[in-house]
Formats: C-alpha cells, sequence, structure tokens
C-alpha cells in the first residue's frame, strides 16, 4: 500500500478486515517527484513483484482561489493527480512487465466530471486542455499559468483537466506498450462516491447536500464499498482485460465499456500530453 500517511492506511486496512502478513505499507507522496523516486527504489529494494498497478490517488481543490504547488513547482492539483502518476507509472512499467502474473494491468481511475460528453463534465467549469501552453510552460503560475490551457487558475478546472490527462495517459501507454507487453492498460470511473474525503475541500453547504442529491434526485450515487468492488473487477476480473478500455457501470451495476468525450478520447493529444510531461519529469 503506497501512501501518505501510514496511520490512515494502518486503519484502513484493518477496516477492511485485512491481515497484518498481506499487506505492506511503503511511504508515497506523489506531489514530490522525489518521494515518486524514492518509492521506486525502495519497493525494487523489496524484491517484490509487481502484478497491478492502480493509480487512485487525487487532490481536488475546488474552492481554492490561488494555486498551491507542488515540492517542484508544478499546480498541485495536475502535478498530484498526473504528473505524480505519469512519473510512477513510467518508473514502474518495466518492474510490471517482468512479472510472471498472467494478467498484469495497470489502472488509472478517470471521473466523469473529466468527460464533457456527459451531463455532469458540462457543469462549468468544463474540463479543456486547450493548446497545452501552461503545462509546457511548467505550470509554475511565473512565467507560464498554473493551468494546462494558459487559462486564469480555477481550483475545479485543474482537478478535472488533470482527470482527464489521466484518461489520455492510459490510452498513450495502450498504444506504445501493450502490443509489446501483453499488460492491460485501463481507466475506469466507478461512480460518484458522494461521501468521499475527495470533497473534504468543499464548503460545507456543499458536503452536506450533495450526497442526497446524488442519491435521490440523479440516482448516481454509489457506496465506497460498492466503489471498491468495481476497481477490484478492473483489477482482477478475468472478463475485464481489454486494454485501451474506459470502464464504467450501469444502474445494476453492471460493467461496460463506455466512451469517452471527443478531447478524453484525441490520440493526438495524447501523445502530446506525454511527450511534454516527458520533458516536464526529465524522461525525455
Amino acid at each position: 500500500m503506497a501512501c501518505r500517511d501510514f496511520l490512515k492506511a494502518e486503519r484502513a486496512a484493518k477496516s477492511a478486515g485485512m491481515a497484518k502478513e498481506n499487506y505492506t505499507i511503503m511511504h508515497l507522496d506523489l506531489a514530490s517527484l522525489d518521494s515518486v523516486r524514492q518509492f521506486v527504489d525502495n519497493f525494487r529494494r523489496s524484491e517484490r513483484p509487481l502484478d497491478v498497478l492502480v493509480c487512485n490517488a487525487a487532490v481536488y481543490l475546488p474552492t481554492a482561489k490561488e494555486p498551491t504547488f507542488t515540492a517542484e513547482g508544478f499546480e498541485l492539483s495536475v502535478g498530484t493527480n498526473h504528473l505524480g502518476h505519469f512519473l510512477l507509472s513510467r518508473l514502474l512499467l518495466d518492474d510490471l512487465n517482468k512479472s510472471d502474473y498472467p494478467s498484469k494491468r495497470l489502472i488509472i481511475v478517470g471521473s466523469i466530471t473529466g468527460n464533457t460528453n456527459t451531463l455532469a463534465g458540462n457543469v462549468p467549469p468544463k474540463a479543456n486542455l486547450g493548446d497545452l501552453r501552461g503545462l509546457a510552460g511548467g505550470l509554475n503560475g511565473l512565467n507560464s499559468s498554473s493551468m494546462i490551457d494558459g487559462g486564469d487558475f480555477d481550483g475545479a478546472k485543474a482537478y478535472k483537466d488533470s482527470k482527464v490527462c489521466n484518461m489520455l495517459t492510459m490510452q498513450e501507454f495502450h498504444r506504445r506498450y501493450h502490443e509489446e507487453t501483453g499488460i492491460t492498460f485501463a481507466s475506469l470511473y466507478p461512480g460518484c462516491i458522494a461521501t468521499t474525503g475527495l470533497f473534504r475541500e468543499h464548503i460545507p453547504l456543499f458536503r452536506m447536500l450533495f450526497p442526497p442529491f446524488q442519491k435521490f434526485i440523479t440516482k448516481g450515487y454509489v457506496s465506497e464499498d460498492e466503489a471498491g468492488k468495481r476497481l477490484a473487477q478492473v483489477v482482477s476480473d478475468p472478463s475485464l482485460t481489454k486494454s485501451g478500455v474506459y470502464w464504467s457501470w450501469n444502474k445494476d451495476s453492471a460493467s461496460f465499456e463506455n466512451q469517452l468525450s471527443q478531447e478524453a478520447s484525441d490520440a493526438g493529444k495524447a501523445m502530446k500530453v506525454w511527450e511534454v510531461s516527458e520533458k516536464l519529469l526529465g524522461l525525455a
């Protein structure tokens, strides 16, 4: 279990009924590239095999008026949700490929809010990466914008943009490496987990009204337990091994291949996000 907070991880494992001999907690802060590299080094020293990698961390700062930044100076939401995961996945790809596990997978959690072909994705501010000028400039808010598209900072949009990057990254991994490695690369949206800590930075009124709104109006509410089961499906279900897929679930909890928005499925933009991210992280 890779996490920032050891105590929270222990509590989560205990609440899930996991025996201590069945998990190991290792420190990882995706907002620090040094931490990502140190985690990879520590993992390799442990000599454990890597069968499946799940990228599930997220920073969401919808009420922030000004940007905050990672240790390396990237806007925090994109720096954590996209660049941190991108570096982790790139560095561990060889480890994943070396595994003898017959169903190796790299899973990145996406979001309906990053897909503008959905009702939720059309709630302002909408995701839009533009020409990536802000990303190419380093997202530092000094000599470039802190937003991927080069616009003014918006905390909610920064999160949505980062999820578009996650879904584009999954597709570019698939294009570059699936045929060569046989690894399944997929993303998913497990449903609206309205009671999760993801919304802890939102205003109190939103936190109070959002769960019943999702439960009784949109009917899109999913419990943390159900969302976990859906993620576990994508991780291990033999019927969900197709690569390059964005998985969703209907109201009967049946999985299906969902369609990404035009931007989130743009192969040219996926390649450009990959190349720009490589340069920012010193991988190219």
